[in-house]
């Protein structure tokens, strides 16, 4: 592996091809929606589909497409299923993406300019 001044190990090709696979999931603001809600609990595909304003099959294939990539997990509760994020991880990056860039978005505009990209 290599290392960058600072000493840390580039990660395996096979991690990065995971985490570009994460990423490119969670690209779709549809599914990033759906992972946003459930970081903030859990639901089954009826209440998703009506907080996240999408039609159920789509919204139910979202989440097979999240549950495959092992980002969201459901369990069987009677007759529904009801879905969560079980990994710390991504509910941590999903939120700090996402929280800097509604704080971003609220602050006036010169003021973004100003400091630039890392805000």
């Amino acid at each position: 592996m290599a290392r960058d001044i600072r000493g840390f190990e580039d990660p395996p090709a096979a991690v990065l091809a995971e985490a570009a696979a994460a990423f490119g999931l969670l690209a779709s603001s549809a599914r990033l929606h759906i992972v946003w809600a459930l970081s903030q609990g859990e639901s089954d595909v009826s209440g998703l589909a009506e907080r996240v304003g999408g039609a159920l099959p789509a919204v139910s294939q979202h989440l097979t497409k999240l549950k495959l990539a092992g980002l969201v997990r459901a369990r069987r509760e009677g007759r529904r299923q009801v879905y969560f994020v079980d990994d710390p991880d991504v509910v941590t990056v999903v939120r700090l993406m996402v929280g800097q860039l509604a704080e971003r978005a609220a602050r006036p505009a010169g003021l973004s300019a100003r400091r630039g990209l890392g805000g």
